[in-house]
């Protein structure tokens, strides 16, 4: 199979991390018979820095004619970046939101697992995470506040922000039936979050949800406001499978999860249209503070890399390759500085993945 893969190696770590995912992609092409055909767009500041703009029309041209995206992270630090004197819509992260509208990139997937190897790094204590954990936020990614109307005007003589935070029946319906979908490959569950006791949006939400519950009688399911699931994470992060839930809420529960793993930088994501098209990423930063160190963790990127392949091109067997190798890799006590811990052996990004690579079968 040929694998037409849109590359973008981003800001920061980016292109150091991406630079691991491909060459673990590559080692698993080779072995299984396939071809990967990368182009590499630039995306973010650096697109910024070479166009004047976070990206460009041709740049998503060139993105439209593949089957899946490799992403970096975009973006600076705020605080001292140039790119962050521009309006917004000029900015790194605008491009991110351009690229999900233009490709109809509707659901984010963010697996949040807990390896035994890396128990220790984990937050919470031992009689809480027990055996471990494996959840999955489904996340709605096209809509709600951060694509509502929003303006900042003067209103008797008070400078007044407005965001508007909108959905509709068809979006909530379709990542609801993605969510249930992903849970009956699962432990057929569903925990679907809200703040349906404050916000229209919510309660249609929970409307929308109950219907399409009544279309899948094996899987289990149950409501939950995002107050209570932000306490649940940490109290209880064994009850959860699939956490479906929309735009503002999975951004910040999805950032709670990962942490609760022990390391961001262990943690893969998946965003996908209604076609196998997905763009795949670490759900960390840019690390801007850390780039061009061989420091920064490529896990991340390189498990983006075995959803790639099992979401976008149907090759389970090529993805359970890499999650195996990784798996090897953390067994055998390998470790970069985030993830590190007493008898270990700390490694940079490059020898890491190398390492991964070295272990595909």
């Amino acid at each position: 199979m040929r694998l037409k893969l849109a590359v973008i190696p981003g800001d920061g770590i980016g292109p150091e991390i991406v630079r691991e995912a491909r060459k673990v992609l590559d080692k698993v092409a080779g072995i299984y018979g396939h071809e990967t055909e990368a182009v590499e767009v630039l995306m973010g500041g650096a697109s910024i820095d070479a166009y004047g703009e976070p990206l460009t029309e041709e740049s998503l041209e060139i993105i439209r004619k593949q089957d899946a995206i490799l992403m970096g992270s975009v973006g600076g630090n705020p605080a001292t970046s140039p790119w962050y004197k521009l309006p917004p819509e000029k900015r790194p992260e605008a491009a991110l939101l351009r690229l999900r509208k233009e490709m109809g990139l509707f659901a984010n997937l963010r697996p949040a697992y807990l390896y035994k190897e890396l128990k220790g790094a984990c937050p919470l204590r031992d009689e809480i995470i027990g055996d471990g954990f494996d959840m999955m936020i489904m996340r709605e990614l096209t809509g709600g506040l951060y694509f509502g109307a929003r303006k900042t005007e003067e209103v008797d003589g008070l400078l007044t922000a407005v965001d508007t935070l909108t959905y509709n029946e068809n979006e909530i319906r379709r990542i609801a039936r993605r969510g249930f979908d992903i849970a009956g490959k699962r432990r057929k569950k569903v925990t679907s979050v809200d703040k349906a006791n404050v916000l229209d949006s919510s309660r249609l939400w929970r409307k929308i949800v109950e219907e399409v519950a009544r279309d899948y009688p094996d899987i289990s399911y149950e409501h939950m406001l995002v107050d209570n699931c932000a306490m649940q994470l940490v109290k209880d992060p064994r009850q959860f499978d699939v956490i479906l839930t929309e735009n503002m809420f999975g951004d910040i529960l999805s950032d709670e999860a990962s942490m609760v793993t022990g390391s961001i930088g262990m943690l893969s994501s998946a965003s996908l249209n209604d076609t196998k098209f997905g763009l795949y990423e670490p759900s960390g930063g840019s690390a801007p503070d850390i780039a061009g160190q061989d420091l920064a963790n490529p896990l991340a990127t390189i498990l983006s890399g075995a959803m790639l392949l099992r979401y976008s091109f149907d090759l389970d067997k090529e993805a359970d390759a890499i999650e195996s190798a990784v798996q090897q890799v953390l067994a055998e006590g390998y470790r970069t500085g985030d993830i590190m811990s007493e008898g270990c052996t700390r490694v940079g990004t490059k020898e890491m993945g190398s390492l991964v690579a070295e272990r595909i079968s």
